[in-house]
């Protein structure tokens, strides 16, 4: 498992490397995150200390709100003032995910009638 956070943090420390060399706005995290994803679409099949590392920070996972939680208590006093345009992007951002998901769900998945005439056809 060290070996596939080594992975991780030798991307993240390349993207670093990358966005302080050419001064992207893009933070180095997330410029390594997409190294990582490139390299991986090239391998074809994520290592499997990689896919174990990956199925232990996620079964951690609610632990990284923690801080989130906090950052939020912290600024409650603005959101005391702030709370209705919060509340209001907060709820338009949802309602935009879910409807977004449900029209690329149904582009992408074989529709009902199809399934089942192929089912028919066995």
């Amino acid at each position: 498992m060290i070996a596939a956070f080594a992975l991780i943090l030798v991307c993240q420390l390349f993207g670093e490397v990358v966005s302080e060399l050419f001064d992207l706005p893009v933070p180095g995290p997330v410029i390594g995150l997409v190294l990582l994803f490139f390299g991986l679409l090239i391998k074809r099949k994520p290592p499997k200390i990689l896919t174990d590392a990956a199925d232990n920070l996620l079964i951690h996972f609610s632990l990284l709100f923690v801080p989130a939680g906090v950052g939020v208590v912290t600024q409650i006093d603005r959101l005391k003032g702030d709370w209705l345009p919060i509340a209001a992007a907060l709820i338009i951002s949802t309602l935009l995910a879910m409807v977004l998901t449900a029209l690329l769900m149904s582009k992408l998945l074989p529709k009902q009638e199809t399934v089942e005439k192929a089912e028919d056809a066995q």
